[in-house]
């Protein structure tokens, strides 16, 4: 659970940075993050509702990280 837990902290946050590097948009990175995440509550992953929130958190957090260096190296 502590391990789930975790990887719920950072794996999205990873991921929407990560996506919006490769796809030079942070709505994209986003929303291809949560696809996946979506995916792995329909294969039956997320045990719990914590690590859904986490997931959530975790996908929000990345995603205004990425608005933040985004309007960082624009301008």
């Amino acid at each position: 659970m502590i391990v789930k837990a975790l990887i719920a902290l950072f794996l999205p946050f990873l991921l929407v940075v990560f996506f919006t590097r490769v796809t030079y948009s942070r709505y994209i990175g986003a929303l291809l993050t949560a696809a996946l995440l979506a995916a792995s509550v329909y294969s039956g992953y997320t045990d719990t509702v914590l690590i859904g929130v986490l997931d959530v958190l975790s996908l929000i957090a990345g995603f205004l990280y990425a608005k933040r260096v985004s309007d960082h190296l624009n301008g």
